[in-house]
């Protein structure tokens, strides 16, 4: 499955494995959510580089599926990106 990088309108960023778009709606599969970044300037630098700080990033654990309803971004990500990723620890409380 393509890997991508989809901001939403009000919940957040998710890297994922993309399943399907119907106009907003988009379904990731193996999404984690994206709650804080370091190490990339932005979300393009991310989807294209990975990071830099893996250990400053917040991105907890994955979820086996999310339907994301108000997608406004969908970055692909390089394999070098996909494996900074989710090579970064599950940020947990």
């Amino acid at each position: 499955m393509k890997k991508v990088i989809v901001r939403t309108l009000s919940a957040g960023v998710f890297a994922g494995e993309f399943e399907s778009r119907n106009g907003q709606e988009v379904v990731l599969r193996n999404a984690r959510r994206i709650w804080y970044w370091d190490g990339a300037a932005s979300l393009s630098q991310l989807a294209m580089e990975g990071t830099k700080s893996p250990e400053k990033c917040k991105i907890p654990c994955a979820v086996d599926r999310v339907e994301l309803l108000q997608s406004i971004e969908i970055l692909d990500v390089t394999p070098q990106a996909w494996a900074s990723i989710v090579g970064v620890p599950v940020w947990a409380r």
